[in-house]
């Protein structure tokens, strides 16, 4: 399966209403920035063990490690979790900044140093949430 169709697999596969609230967050970014590499993480590792939620990103930046290695990963992150969803923005050098800048007008979110997690999307602010969004692709 290739990413489109991976992404495709997992939006279908998530319960109703919370599939609906994320395939319209999807089709925005895509809208938004048509151009942007798509990613699709399955939430294993290399050993198949599972680490995470799986996640559909957008965009692209380098992380440079303190060991001289690098790698290429995505700018924002959007995925299903029990409670809700979360929108991860990444790639941020101030660990600070998300909170500060969208915390107090977000709505009802738990804003960390580089992610949004919310219940439902009629619990946030759309225009913030899709700021925040711009501003994490812009970065």
């Amino acid at each position: 399966m290739n990413t489109i169709e991976q992404i495709e697999a997992y939006l279908a596969d998530q319960p109703r209403p919370k599939q609906g609230e994320l395939r319209g967050l999807h089709e925005w970014v895509i809208e938004q920035f048509p151009d942007c590499r798509l990613w699709f993480s399955d939430g294993t590792d290399a050993t198949g063990k599972v680490v995470s939620n799986p996640n559909i990103g957008y965009g692209a930046y380098t992380i440079n490690y303190a060991n001289g290695s690098s790698r290429e990963f995505y700018r924002i992150g959007l995925t299903a979790t029990i409670s809700g969803v979360s929108v991860y923005v990444l790639g941020l050098d101030d660990k600070t900044y998300l909170a500060r800048t969208y915390g107090a007008t977000i709505g009802r979110a738990k804003v960390t140093g580089y992610c949004i997690a919310f219940k439902r999307l009629g619990d946030v602010n759309l225009d913030v949430l899709q700021a925040a969004i711009r501003d994490g692709m812009q970065h």
